[in-house]
């Protein structure tokens, strides 16, 4: 991600901050230059600011919702103990999405924009029966809607499950950028896109999802799964490879354009990843990063920071994503 400096004072500012810690001046981002603000009439605050710690702000003139909060569907009860602090999270990494979704152009109309394809958020909380015993909610995506259940915000289930389902990197936003991969393939491929190249790439889709996913889970993955996909989860199904990868080539590309902005890549002519249409010399400066990272982890006596090998197989499916991506942007 960029950096972003106060208005006030010119100290550099975090993009979820509500206030400069460093002169005390209230701020928002706002969304379309995606800089930072003093929040005023010309200004205001999103609706969700109070209630999400949202920090975004509206164009001159508008209340109500900022460009990210407006695809809401369905919000958690804020009543139960810990669940404000869940959504704030949540609201915090879709914001992180929405700003990589806004960078690259990518069409990402609202359900009041666009009824049948428009993109909403359903945030939900597993299900209370009356025996007292839970009933979970899968976070997923159907028809544009991306169902997430508020659990995965809270660090020690996260980390359980992280564990029990062999997922390395199980973030919020690595959740969101996975669900959303969905929502692009519905959206850019599965309604007359370019379905034979993705089938080339990912394998046929028309495999019966749900018999994939038992297979998955009885079986495990391949052996030699890392050679032709960039995670375990991918072998399941062609379009859990679409979706994983989708969410790779965000992470290379928000991570990039974070190492730019901190004078971290080894040369100044890298381009900005989230204009570049060519992904070799993205993936050329991606790699040492990755090295460093990795190590100034395990000096730290932590796991890798980016537990990943970028196949030649890989590398040709973080490609088509690109393309599709730039081509949608247009």
């Amino acid at each position: 991600m960029k950096r972003f400096q106060c208005p006030a004072c010119g100290k550099e500012v975090h993009f979820k901050n509500m206030t400069c810690v460093n002169c005390g001046a209230a701020l928002g981002v706002d969304p379309v230059p995606m800089v930072m603000v003093i929040p005023g009439p010309n200004a205001r605050r999103c609706a969700n600011a109070k209630g999400a710690d949202c920090n975004w702000v509206l164009p001159a003139g508008q209340t109500g919702f900022c460009l990210a909060c407006r695809h809401n569907d369905v919000v958690p009860d804020r009543a139960p103990a810990g669940n404000r602090a869940r959504w704030s999270q949540i609201e915090l990494a879709k914001r992180q999405l929405v700003y990589a979704l806004l960078r690259w152009s990518l069409p990402h109309p609202t359900r009041s924009e666009e009824p049948v394809t428009g993109l909403s958020f359903a945030f939900l909380a597993d299900v209370r029966n009356p025996d007292g015993s839970l009933t979970p909610l899968a976070t997923g995506h159907q028809d544009g809607v991306i169902t997430l259940n508020i659990a995965e915000s809270d660090d020690v289930v996260r980390a359980k499950r992280r564990t029990s389902l062999g997922e390395p990197y199980r973030t919020i936003i690595g959740h969101l950028r996975h669900e959303v991969g969905h929502y692009y393939w519905w959206r850019l491929i599965g309604q007359g896109g370019p379905v034979e190249a993705f089938r080339g790439l990912f394998g046929d889709e028309r495999q019966d999802y749900g018999q994939a996913l038992q297979r998955h889970y009885a079986n495990g993955p391949p052996a030699n799964w890392n050679q032709t996909h960039i995670s375990a989860y991918a072998t399941a199904h062609p379009w859990e490879d679409f979706a994983e990868t989708w969410a790779h080539w965000m992470h290379i590309v928000d991570g990039l354009e974070t190492a730019r902005a901190y004078g971290l890549l080894q040369t100044g002519t890298t381009p900005d990843p989230y204009q570049s249409t060519g992904i070799e010399q993205l993936i050329d400066a991606w790699v040492p990063v990755t090295v460093a990272v990795n190590e100034m982890n395990r000096g730290m006596g932590q796991p890798d920071l980016y537990p990943f090998v970028l196949s030649k197989s890989v590398l040709g499916k973080l490609r088509f994503i690109n393309d599709l991506i730039h081509n949608a942007g247009r």
